[in-house]
């Protein structure tokens, strides 16, 4: 007998595409050899998320297929990890008041 779970409306998950998943994963694993910390990107103020985001969205627009210079991984998943970042710090959680 199946049991019936109250899901509906939680966050479909498996609907997330895992190439983008894989992408943040690829950069934060990057980031993390680079820099040493993987909470470290905690401590950096988001307006320079917000510049790196800019700066590799704008290499996406001139070129969708395009790689970054220093981690020759492409300004695509670079620019989907600062968005996680800045989703992560700037976002409220859902619970307060006004989200």
């Amino acid at each position: 007998m199946a049991m019936h779970k109250h899901d509906e409306d939680k966050p479909q998950l498996h609907l997330v595409p895992p190439s983008l998943i894989e992408a943040v994963g690829v950069i934060r694993t990057y980031g993390t050899k680079k820099y040493g910390d993987p909470e470290g990107w905690r401590q950096v103020e988001p307006e320079r998320y917000v510049s790196a985001l800019m700066r590799h969205l704008c290499a996406v627009l001139r070129d969708p297929h395009s790689c970054d210079a220093e981690s020759g991984y492409p300004h695509l998943w670079h620019l989907a990890c600062n968005v996680a970042f800045l989703i992560e710090m700037v976002t409220p959680h859902p619970c307060e008041e006004g989200f």
